[in-house]
């Protein structure tokens, strides 16, 4: 921020007043067009703090699926604040075939998720309180379309796309993890 001093001029200073505020005509546009600058450089740095994927550390346990085919573990991230949940796997490349994220939410509820900023195609499956997968949906990569369960959940996990069919995993199939098992012990039903 600055400040505009007054500017003393002397009654009989003629061709030196038209100077001084010719002076200070130029020193104000400077400082106009250098807030500008760094008012649109901040701005593009933002935008480019935004665009950066979130990584989150891998969790320790593997979270486990249990399914026909048997059991099939993941590599997870965790994200249990809002502002973890609210960016996810937004403006990530590439994701391995046994790696995830694991949405936690504070309590069973409808939630809605959508694939903007999101170039990867996404399996999303929606969980239960107790672990089980109630629905397996797509994500297109960047639409905007809403994709949600038909009931209210506790977790979502995205993996890559075509991993919960090249594993088997189906509606009612069971997830463990101690996140999970936390969770269900906390509202035994």
């Amino acid at each position: 921020m600055f400040e505009l001093l007054p500017v003393v001029l002397w009654p009989d200073a003629g061709e030196s007043m038209n100077r001084r505020k010719f002076l200070m005509g130029g020193a104000i546009g400077a400082a106009l067009i250098a807030m500008a600058a760094a008012t649109s450089f901040g701005l593009t740095t933002a935008s480019l703090a935004e665009s950066q994927p979130m990584a989150l550390p891998a969790d320790p346990e593997a979270l486990v699926a249990v399914t026909a085919k048997g059991e099939v573990r993941f590599r997870i991230e965790v994200a249990d604040e809002p502002a973890e949940r609210s960016m996810g796997l937004m403006f990530r490349t590439d994701l391995g075939d046994d790696q995830g994220m694991l949405f936690v939410f504070d309590e069973t509820q409808p939630v809605g998720f959508w694939m903007k900023n999101t170039p990867l195609p996404l399996d999303l499956l929606f969980i239960g309180e107790d672990g089980k997968v109630r629905d397996i949906q797509q994500g297109v990569p960047f639409s905007e379309a809403v994709i949600a369960a038909d009931e209210p959940v506790r977790f979502v996990l995205e993996l890559k796309a075509g991993t919960a069919e090249k594993n088997g995993i189906r509606d009612g199939d069971q997830l463990k993890h101690r996140v999970i098992t936390k969770a269900g012990a906390a509202n035994p039903g």
